[in-house]
């Protein structure tokens, strides 16, 4: 690799891919480099028996950004996909998010009025004075105990791999609680599923773009015979600047300890009937079954093959080696990442973006926003 590029781009997914497009168009040479033997990152999308399955678990994208709908629909044509996934309690069924026909199946109750007084009476039941301390109370300060034990207790501790009462408050917020009977998880302005699948638009926002998979860039790093204190170490003595979305830690050889994640597995099944659960999503929300949720692809583009694939989703906890998937953002992990931003911003010539680089989880519409706003530092965009 001894041809000079302006920027190297490491990691192909979608703040990575955004990136090489938009520096490309403004004249810049980009070399994208990924580890993996695939672009797309975590919204990788593979083509089987006519099913485009996502690879690492469900993406529907949805935004109420206009430039951001705008730009990726650049790329893409998409579906009217809504998501409306539904909840399994042992063997009992419940619309999500939190609505009415929840409502309705947990009490019986028929008006928003009826649900609102029922949701009230079991707040007030809980007696929680004062701010939260945990998790559990949080939930049940929200949304009283029936939602709290049936839709929220298990799933949660499955999640995180700890109990809701050793679960900081500020994991959850809040808990949206609709009075309608609208099953639309979200409330966004746009949504839906690229037709074709996400790798399809990854590959046109990387096209005309110098892509090389299967390359790691610490390997690189270690092979360019530069010293950490040297002009053109972090570029490995091939690009001016760097771009780089993995692990911010591990970018700085976890000089300062390791951060913690959440990570998932996913286990795939073809099975030979046209229709498995009836929809996209399906969360298990009880300790019974180990995974989370079942994904069933084919509803996400509402296929109609004489097959079905679908993926169980199980969450574990993370060590070095493992995928990382989710940042474990507590006091003390935000502690850590402050000072290793403190770091990055030290770093010359190198920009951290994306769910790794900046510790902190984003949906896909807040990946695309937060590379066009970084971009402006790059290059003149309006």
């Amino acid at each position: 690799m001894a041809e000079k590029y302006d920027y190297l781009i490491v990691g192909a997914g979608l703040y990575g891919a955004v990136m090489a497009r938009e520096l490309t168009d403004a004249g810049r040479r980009c070399l994208v480099i990924d580890k993996r033997n695939h672009i797309a990152g975590n919204i990788y999308t593979k083509n089987e028996d006519g099913i485009n399955v996502h690879e690492y678990g469900a993406h529907i994208f949805h935004t109420s950004d206009k430039r951001v709908w705008d730009y990726i629909n650049r790329f893409a044509e998409f579906n009217n996909f809504v998501n409306s996934p539904v909840a399994r309690f042992h063997n009992e069924l419940y619309n999500l998010p939190f609505n009415m026909n929840t409502f309705s199946k947990l009490w019986g109750v028929v008006t928003p009025a009826q649900a609102r007084a029922k949701i009230d009476e079991q707040i007030a039941a809980e007696k929680i004075e004062g701010e939260p301390k945990n998790l559990e109370e949080q939930a049940l300060k929200l949304v009283g105990r029936d939602v709290y034990e049936k839709l929220v207790k298990e799933y949660t501790e499955k999640q995180w791999g700890r109990d809701c009462s050793e679960l900081p408050a500020f994991i959850i917020r809040r808990l949206p609680l609709r009075f309608t009977f609208d099953n639309n998880y979200f409330n966004d302005k746009y949504q839906g599923i690229p037709v074709g699948g996400y790798t399809t638009v990854v590959e046109r926002m990387l096209d005309g773009v110098e892509t090389r998979l299967n390359t790691d860039y610490f390997e690189l790093r270690r092979a360019s015979g530069i010293a950490g204190n040297e002009t053109g170490y972090y570029g490995c003595g091939i690009a001016d600047k760097v771009i780089f979305t993995g692990m911010v830690d591990e970018f700085f050889d976890y000089r300062l300890g390791h951060l913690e994640y959440r990570s998932l597995e996913f286990k795939k099944e073809r099975i030979e009937e046209e229709n498995y659960q009836g929809v996209a999503v399906v969360n298990y929300t009880s300790h019974d079954e180990k995974f989370t949720r079942i994904i069933e692809h084919k509803h996400f583009e509402f296929g109609k093959q004489p097959v079905t694939i679908i993926t169980r989703e199980y969450p574990k906890e993370w060590k070095p080696g493992d995928e990382p998937y989710y940042p474990l953002n507590n006091e003390k992990n935000n502690a850590l990442y402050a000072e290793y931003a403190s770091l990055a911003s030290e770093a010359e010539g190198v920009l951290f973006g994306g769910r790794l680089g900046q510790y902190k989880y984003y949906d896909m519409d807040k990946v695309i926003a937060a590379a066009l706003a970084d971009l402006k530092n790059l290059i003149n965009t309006p």
